[in-house]
């Protein structure tokens, strides 16, 4: 990711601590969509990736909220101490903020080399994925379910948002940066929501059956939070064949992409099978 506290007018212990946050070792999923997708339609991956980086300030943003105690109170992140746990609560909270507005103003550099009303279709997609009727949103759903049983549907409403909603919007503003036709914006669209599901699903069974060393973050924490998951609604197996289902789904609308779909398949059997 560029260095986009550098040679810039922020106190050198708050452009550490947001350098701290993102530094991580994630797996970068969504960059790694969104620069698939550009890629299928453009040349010029390098020039998208400021976007690229805008997108992953948003996701690790919401890891660095969400790890704070009046959220899921997580003391680790990405196998280290989290943002809060080193830098204090309060400025991790500032972190988050500091990250989110740093997002989008990576994002609207991309109107130097593509069509501005191209970057701002985008940018409108990311946007509306990272809010109250996505990501945010999501995670308000998910806080007030804690303690409760919840049914399936709502379960799936909650990770449409939480987590489904970015991960679509990365693949599918990369293909709107790069140009491509509306049948497989449709595509990519169909493609980011089933994915999203899938990572959701393998999360909670991560947060069950995973290895801590490997997945970089306590166990069994949904339980402690009396949160309702894949797996305590369907239990391991059903969870297991749910996160089949979702893969095939996905794989189902990469193929619709003919061979430039040929990575996405791949990277759904990826998140399928992944241990951390």
């Amino acid at each position: 990711m560029p260095r986009i506290t550098e040679e810039r007018a922020i106190p050198e212990k708050f452009s550490e601590a947001i350098g701290y946050a993102l530094s991580g070792k994630g797996k970068r999923i969504r960059p790694f969509l969104f620069l698939q997708a550009f890629g299928i339609y453009s040349s010029h991956e390098e020039k998208a990736v400021p976007f690229a980086c805008g997108i992953e300030a948003i996701h690790t943003y919401s890891l660095v909220h969400d790890d704070l105690p009046v959220m899921d109170d997580d003391d680790f992140r990405r196998g280290r101490l989290t943002t809060h746990r080193v830098y204090g609560e309060a400025n991790a909270l500032l972190v988050g903020d500091a990250l989110l507005s740093l997002a989008f103003e990576l994002m609207n550099s991309n109107a130097i080399d593509f069509p501005p009303e191209t970057v701002q279709m985008a940018i409108d997609r990311v946007l509306k994925a990272s809010g109250p009727e996505g990501m945010v949103g999501g995670q308000y759903l998910d806080l007030k379910g804690e303690g409760r049983k919840l049914n399936f549907k709502q379960l799936e409403e909650i990770h449409r948002k939480k987590t489904g909603a970015l991960i679509t919007a990365s693949v599918v503003s990369g293909g709107i940066l790069g140009g491509a036709p509306e049948e497989e914006l449709k595509a990519l669209e169909d493609y980011g929501q089933e994915l999203g599901l899938l990572f959701q699903i393998t999360d909670d069974l991560l947060d069950v059956v995973g290895d801590p060393d490997k997945t970089g973050k306590a166990g069994q924490k949904d339980a402690a939070l009396g949160k309702s998951t894949y797996p305590s609604l369907l239990g391991i197996d059903g969870a297991k064949k749910k996160a089949e289902e979702k893969r095939l789904r996905a794989q189902k609308a990469a193929v619709k992409l003919g061979k430039k779909g040929r990575l996405f398949i791949e990277l759904a059997d990826f998140v399928f099978s992944r241990d951390r």
